[in-house]
């Protein structure tokens, strides 16, 4: 059953990425749903640890800069393919990424989220002061295209056919783990680390796999954003960014694959509806993440659904009524 549905959620996904990119022509519109796009997969790596394992992180940030900077500075200062690039950046922030998650996955709580947010300001450091490289803050320019066969993947209908595909093969990969029995091992470690362990779950090799899966997914699309853009900058990789990871998964609903794109969706569009209060972007986050966490603390899509499940609910208990009334008459 859960696995059909997974099916045609994922054909409908697809179906609608095929139609958007065929009806949808306006340059500014595509360029902001390849943004959302990129976000997503952003959000569906950091919800696989936070939703499903229950491990916060405010510094993924970093691996997004990973994948960015790695695949930027070997394609522009050793004349790498993009092509070439791609599996040596996922490899390394895979390796990195287990090798930092397992040390500071040791933490829990507040020490937790104080050791991820060390992680990000040290990577952001060395994205501004590594300026022989990275090209200091004024960022690293000339990052060529990716050019897959006789197709330039560009930041227009091709990026975004190129970005969405990654979304969707992500959404495939997430919904096979959550659904196998490291998914069931995941629930149990986001439930209960000590009843996990007593189940005889590895529960800090566990860990440390799902940091390194997210970080991998973040560092995929720090690549595909390096290279549709041409340009990137420290500035793109900052705490902000970490914290905008964060709400993306709170908002959309945690252990929710379906809620990292909503998150996504509505992080990325709210500039664009707000862009008069955008000196005031951090204290609107913190307001949109307490309203949420008191009014719906599973997030927009299990909110939302719960609402539709008590609507159908109070519907039939209306017609129960109205039937119940017309008989004794």
């Amino acid at each position: 059953m859960v696995f059909g549905k997974r099916l045609w959620s994922t054909a409908a996904l697809t179906l609608g990425v095929a139609a958007v990119g065929f009806w949808v022509h306006n340059p500014y519109t595509l360029q902001l749903l390849i943004v959302i796009g990129i976000h997503t997969l952003l959000a569906l790596g950091l919800n696989m640890l936070m939703g499903y394992a229950g491990q916060i992180s405010l510094g993924h940030a970093a691996f997004f800069g990973w994948g960015a900077y790695g695949s930027g500075i070997l394609t522009t200062h050793f004349q790498w393919s993009p092509l070439a690039a791609l599996p040596v950046v996922l490899a390394a922030a895979c390796l990195v990424g287990y090798g930092i998650g397992r040390p500071v996955l040791r933490l829990s709580g507040y020490y937790l989220a104080m050791g991820t947010l060390g992680l990000g300001i040290i990577a952001h450091v060395i994205f501004r002061e590594w300026d022989t490289y990275t090209g200091g803050a004024s960022g690293l320019v000339g990052i060529p295209p990716l050019v897959v066969g006789s197709i330039m993947v560009e930041f227009g209908r091709s990026g975004f056919y190129a970005v969405w595909a990654m979304v969707v093969l992500c959404f495939i990969l997430c919904g096979r783990v959550v659904d196998s029995r490291v998914g069931w091992a995941l629930r149990a470690l986001g439930d209960s680390q000590g009843a996990a362990a007593a189940c005889g779950i590895h529960t800090a090799h566990l860990k440390a796999v799902m940091f390194s899966f997210s970080a991998v997914m973040a560092a995929l699309a720090g690549y595909l954003y390096a290279h549709l853009l041409g340009f990137i900058s420290p500035s793109s990789f900052d705490f902000l960014m970490s914290i905008r990871m964060v709400t993306m998964v709170v908002i959309g609903g945690m252990a929710s694959i379906w809620g990292s794109l909503l998150g996504a969706s509505v992080i990325t569009l709210l500039p664009e509806w707000l862009h008069v209060f955008s000196d005031y972007e951090m204290m609107i986050y913190g307001l949109i993440l307490m309203v949420v966490m008191i009014f719906l603390p599973q997030g927009l899509t299990r909110g939302v659904l719960d609402a539709v499940q008590r609507a159908r609910f109070r519907a039939r208990q209306r017609e129960s009524v109205v039937t119940g009334v017309g008989d004794g008459q």
